[in-house]
């Protein structure tokens, strides 16, 4: 396994060096051709918007995306995530005092008693369905042992892991606070990452769900999807075929904040839309999807990826119909405007160290100066000697009377290696011979001439005039 690991690093390293050299052939028409789509826009011009793709993480589109706003009811998707990853779904939460009594009167809320247990399962349908805040506050305390100042903590280092730069969360239900904030590409992200959870994506394509009786309340309590574009919630004119699920929210500082998931022909989006008036937050939403599902194409790199392969066959016989020590992740994909193919994409190789699934790297496409999506380099579980019939047995012990020529493969892999170092020894000296050459024609050589030219002229007229005087 170790020499089938160290075979496909090298691979990988050709790859990236064959992608280095080979790039720049290309810049120039490449460059003129790249495009991206961009003509729509939303209703205001101080709303914040951006629509991702969620396997990739590609952006399609965004508006103000990095500038900050207050987000209200969405920071519950971040809720969610922390929780669904930090507790399990039939652990029984109790709500205290500060659960009950510390969220805004008059804000959502599912009227929960002190003393009131749930399971963590219908805490979050309550929360990301109703949008309750006591359920966002006592999913908050029961996750980090009783400290929601420790939960608000967490959320902060799960957004910086996911890459936000300009996030900070105060409380767990997103509740007015000057230290509460983010922008719609930092929400992207963590809505991105939450959708990626199988029981998020459960709970928030949920239309309604009934809590059953607990230890306070004797009957059920039925929950209903707030979101105008998933549900019948007030009215149906916002309804949207393509959504699968989302979270609503609002504030007076915030105005109205929205996410939402919609998926069609392959490609699942998120838009998140901030410092929105309603209902222009739902209807940005629907114009931003379907701009993008018209204009953009959605490609598996499994079943796109031949020219890595070819690449990989033809310059080091390492992969074959017999064996194959590297192969692309059958999860990658990347998401291109329409009027161009999967070829258009620029690909660079980054290999990743320490993996325990067998990934060495991972291919990132770029297109328009933007990054479009990735796959991962798997090197393979069979071992290298399985895929051939050699072997050392003797004929009595059931061995072949054929022989055999034994492989070395370290042996072939360290003439790669040495010859990729050979081949770069000599492009660098090669370019360091050019520019002396040059330097040499433009510099040195130029004024010596003259200099020496000049010297002659000057030594013969001064002999003519000495001789002249002597007459």
């Amino acid at each position: 396994m170790k020499l089938k690991k160290f075979a496909a690093a090298v691979m990988a390293t050709m790859f990236t060096v064959t992608s280095v050299f080979m790039a720049p052939l290309s810049i120039g028409t490449v460059q003129a051709e790249e495009y991206w789509p961009s003509d729509i826009g939303i209703s205001e011009t101080e709303e914040a918007a951006i629509v991702m793709d969620v396997d990739s993480g590609a952006i399609l589109y965004e508006q103000n995306m990095d500038v900050v706003h207050y987000p209200a009811s969405i920071t519950k998707v971040l809720t969610a995530l922390v929780a669904l990853e930090n507790s399990e779904l039939d652990e029984i939460v109790t709500f205290s005092s500060d659960a009950v009594y510390n969220c805004e009167s008059g804000s959502s809320s599912i009227a929960r008693d002190v003393g009131e247990q749930m399971t963590m399962e219908q805490c979050l349908y309550g929360m990301m369905l109703e949008s309750a805040n006591e359920c966002a506050y006592a999913i908050g305390e029961h996750v980090a042992g009783g400290s929601i100042s420790d939960f608000v903590d967490m959320m902060n280092a799960k957004a910086k892991e996911l890459g936000c730069t300009s996030t900070h969360f105060n409380n767990s239900n997103g509740l007015p606070d000057e230290d509460h904030y983010t922008t719609a590409h930092d929400m992207a992200l963590i809505a991105r990452a939450a959708y990626q959870n199988e029981e998020f994506q459960t709970i928030v394509g949920t239309k309604s769900y009934t809590i059953p009786p607990t230890n306070i309340h004797s009957d059920p309590t039925p929950l209903n999807n707030h979101h105008a574009m998933l549900n019948f919630y007030k009215t149906s004119k916002y309804l949207y075929d393509y959504c699968v699920g989302g979270k609503t929210g609002y504030t007076d500082v915030a105005n109205s904040t929205l996410v939402t998931y919609a998926k069609k022909d392959g490609m699942t989006l998120v838009c998140v839309i901030m410092n929105a008036t309603s209902p222009n937050h739902y209807i940005d939403t629907t114009n931003l999807f379907n701009y993008c599902f018209d204009n953009f194409t959605v490609y598996n790199v499994s079943e796109n990826a031949d020219l890595f392969t070819d690449i990989a066959a033809k310059d080091t016989g390492l992969l074959s119909t017999d064996i194959d020590l590297l192969k692309v992740g059958e999860n990658g994909s990347v998401i291109l405007p329409t009027t161009v193919d999967f070829s258009a994409a620029t690909a660079t190789i980054e290999p990743v160290e320490d993996s325990d699934e067998g990934v060495i790297g991972r291919i990132v496409y770029t297109y328009a100066g933007r990054t479009v999506g990735s796959a991962e380099l798997i090197y393979t579980e069979s071992e290298a000697g399985d895929a051939y019939p050699f072997h050392n047995l003797d004929e009595e012990e059931g061995g072949s009377s054929l022989e055999y020529i034994k492989i070395d493969f370290k042996l072939i892999l360290g003439c790669i290696l040495l010859l990729a170092a050979l081949v770069g020894a000599v492009i660098l000296l090669k370019k360091q011979w050019d520019k002396f050459l040059m330097f040499k024609y433009r510099v040195l050589d130029p004024r010596k001439k003259t200099k020496s030219r000049y010297k002659k002229i000057e030594d013969k007229r001064g002999k003519r005039r000495r001789t002249r005087k002597r007459k």
